[in-house]
């Protein structure tokens, strides 16, 4: 297996951040033309997001289903070859008024109007594999779709605003809501037909291109998702199905009163006992997604910080112990292609922990010119069995980083590079990544264009503003890709 264990390089661009004319990045022509360019600049990865529907406040780390795909990445055209979809259904709609940034306000209410259309004429000529894949997928996709039509059918509320019959998912109760949304219910089947028979088609294109997909798996799900209203057991919750402990960080030097996520945590003990039977589905369902997962958090597995669930601040929680290495033996993940996203307040445990698996951690060139912490993420104390990001989805660009850092960090990387413009060192960073001893080395999108911090995808702790960034076509034209090209032969990671 030669996945993470020779040179190569990637990049990291989100499916909602390719251009196009319909308010978001989708699974149309723009993601196979950035194929092509990762393919002209000699890179062997793209890196993802999560690509399951997004939830409150639009994050891809809080979701609806861990198994479902995004409905927004469905391509309109590809409707339109499909003969599911006429281009006057949807041209003249309203997709928001910048085309670098997702309105999700408008997606949520425009797409599904567009929806309803395709709706007519995919029933009126369902595809001759619809039901197979139904079939196939049933184990996550009938409480999906039912879970989905709940939702709607309360107006969007969370799951603990259901009716307790529904909430528990007592049988006469969902037979007869059933019974009453056959259409409701087989909509939400159909997105998600459309979602992966144009995903299988991305992915397969870029694999023959020599391109393989990261995808991103998020340790925790949402308390307001299909799987913790389908297996509760799985959940440390209260009679009511509510979250007695929550997911979070603990205070530190870069957040004061901690990260509180939200997320219930897990019932470790009944999931052992079990075998682990949920997150082996999980993982399988991965794996058959994309070709490397990275692992989200990883450090949970050791050890989780729980905060009580009726808490505001993350200041009053407590570590307990995770499943360890008996998790990972018993999931037989220890084989596959894992990155594991080690990053934050790490103890010898989870070192332990890491080393046990074999997988390869991350380094974030960022973190290396911190003064307010010790740290070894500078590039020469990095081993072949890393990977090395300049940033991540929660890092500010390079660019804006130089504006946003305090001005003692971003003089240290200065020195370090041995330069006085700022505006250099997105170049020199990249430079840096790539000739590195990591095996494996993943860039921005953003910093490849030159983005400021108009560019940044997510700032941790906040709760607007964020997943939003796009790219234009012409930004995405106008990188060196020739440069990248010669840089990534240089450092012998050329695919």
């Amino acid at each position: 297996m030669s996945e993470l264990k020779n040179r190569a390089s990637g990049v990291l661009m989100h499916i909602s951040s390719l251009p196009g004319t319909c308010g978001i990045g989708t699974l149309g022509k723009y993601a196979y033309s950035f194929i092509d360019k990762l393919c002209i600049a000699g890179q062997s990865y793209w890196q993802l997001l999560p690509i399951c529907p997004t939830g409150y406040g639009d994050s891809p780390y809080q979701s609806f289903s861990t198994s479902a795909g995004n409905p927004y990445f469905i391509d309109f055209e590809e409707l339109v070859k499909a003969g599911f979809l006429d281009y006057s259904d949807y041209e003249l709609v309203n997709w928001g008024n910048d085309e670098q940034k997702v309105d999700y306000g408008i997606l949520y209410i425009n797409r599904k109007i567009v929806f309803e259309k395709v709706y007519k004429k995919f029933f009126a000529h369902k595809p001759a594999d619809y039901d197979s894949f139904c079939i196939e997928n049933e184990a996550w996709l009938d409480d999906y779709a039912l879970f989905m039509a709940i939702k709607d059918a309360h107006g969007g509320v969370a799951m603990s605003g259901w009716e307790d019959e529904i909430r528990f998912r007592k049988e006469g109760a969902l037979a007869a809501f059933s019974s009453a949304h056959e259409k409701e219910i087989s909509y939400y089947k159909m997105l998600q037909y459309l979602f992966f028979t144009q995903w299988n088609r991305v992915k397969s294109y870029a694999n023959d291109h020599g391109i393989k997909i990261i995808g991103d798996l998020p340790i925790y799900v949402s308390s307001d998702s299909v799987d913790v209203w389908a297996a509760p057991k799985n959940f440390m919750l209260d009679d009511n199905l509510n979250p007695v402990e929550v997911a979070g960080c603990p205070p530190d030097c870069f957040a004061a009163t901690g990260q509180l996520w939200g997320n219930p945590v897990y019932n470790w003990n009944y999931l052992k006992e079990t075998g682990y039977e949920w997150w082996k589905n999980r993982l399988d369902r991965s794996f058959k997604m994309y070709d490397i997962i990275r692992i989200d958090h990883f450090r949970g597995f050791e050890s989780f910080y729980c905060i009580p669930a009726q808490d505001k601040t993350a200041e009053h929680g407590v570590w307990r112990e995770g499943p360890g290495m008996d998790f990972f033996e018993k999931t037989g993940i220890v084989s596959k292609p894992v990155i594991a996203e080690d990053l934050g307040f790490l103890t010898d445990g989870v070192r332990n922990l890491l080393k046990a698996t074999g997988f390869p951690g991350m380094n974030v060139l960022q973190f290396a010119f911190d003064t307010r912490d010790e740290n070894d993420y500078l590039p020469e104390h990095y081993i072949e069995n890393s990977v090395v990001y300049t940033g991540t989805h929660d890092n500010d660009t390079i660019l804006g980083w130089t504006k946003s850092a305090p001005q003692n960090d971003v003089g240290n990387a200065l020195a370090y590079f041995s330069i006085e413009a700022p505006e250099k060192l997105p170049v020199s960073m990249m430079e840096a990544g790539l000739r590195s001893k990591s095996n494996t080395c993943i860039l921005t999108m953003q910093d490849l264009i030159g983005k400021d911090g108009s560019g940044r995808m997510n700032t941790p702790s906040t709760q607007s503003g964020n997943w939003q960034w796009r790219a234009t076509e012409r930004e995405i034209d106008s990188v060196n890709w020739k440069w990248l090209r010669t840089v990534t032969e240089s450092a012998k990671r050329l695919s």
